[in-house]
């Protein structure tokens, strides 16, 4: 399992973080309890510091439906962008993916989890600063909590990182999805320079080393 992880790694820590987002179009979606419509799909909720870089990277995988952007793991029902920038809520930026668990499993989303950011930083990614930008895994279940606590002790005692993985283990309870300029916003932004130069080369990164896993070949 942990095979692909390692080819990289070194590469994906050193990534850079997420510029300032735009504060255009603020329009709040109302919160959900994330209980799959299909028997077939499953939910995972990771928090990697900025949300616009990782939600392009998830949405590439093969057997990932869908992917939002928002908040959980915080006090404040229905919280804005700027509410949990002021880290006053104790809400993560983070996603949420609906997967289908016969094409991809939660052991290879957790493999990209690990890869796409620095998970040794606490509270922090780059220059993002804040508990808003905390690495964190909210488990659905205990299965989802007992892998997660398995991959992220073996990343550790391999010393994969010179650091210690702060990496948080947290129950879900209720994720909010953000703003809607906040989705999809690689793919709707792909000509603007942030997407260009930060986002872009990112994903390249991550196309290098799970090719076999991408929808598109």
């Amino acid at each position: 399992m942990l095979k692909t992880l390692f080819i990289s790694i070194v590469s994906f820590a050193a990534l850079s973080s997420c510029a300032q987002k735009d504060n255009s179009s603020k329009i709040k979606k109302e919160p959900t309890a994330m209980t799959t419509t299909a028997a077939k799909l499953d939910t995972a909720t990771f928090g990697t510091g900025c949300f616009w870089c990782t939600e392009a990277i998830f949405q590439e995988l093969k057997g990932v439906e869908k992917v939002t952007s928002g908040y959980s793991g915080g006090t404040v029902p229905n919280p804005t962008y700027e509410q949990v920038c002021s880290k006053t809520t104790g809400h993560a930026e983070c996603l949420n993916i609906l997967y289908n668990p016969s094409v991809i499993s939660f052991d290879e989303l957790l493999e990209v989890f690990w890869q796409v950011h620095d998970p040794t930083t606490l509270n922090r990614q780059g220059a993002d600063v804040g508990t808003q930008y905390r690495s964190v895994i909210f488990y659905h279940n205990q299965q989802q909590k007992e892998k997660a606590e398995k991959y992220k002790a073996a990343l550790d005692k391999s010393g994969a990182w010179s650091n210690p993985i702060v990496t948080s283990l947290e129950a879900f309870k209720v994720f909010y999805p953000a703003e809607d300029y906040h989705q999809n916003y690689y793919r709707n932004n792909t000509g603007q320079g942030y997407c260009q130069f930060v986002i872009r080369p990112k994903l390249e990164k991550f196309e290098k080393v799970f090719k076999d896993k991408l929808k598109k070949q």
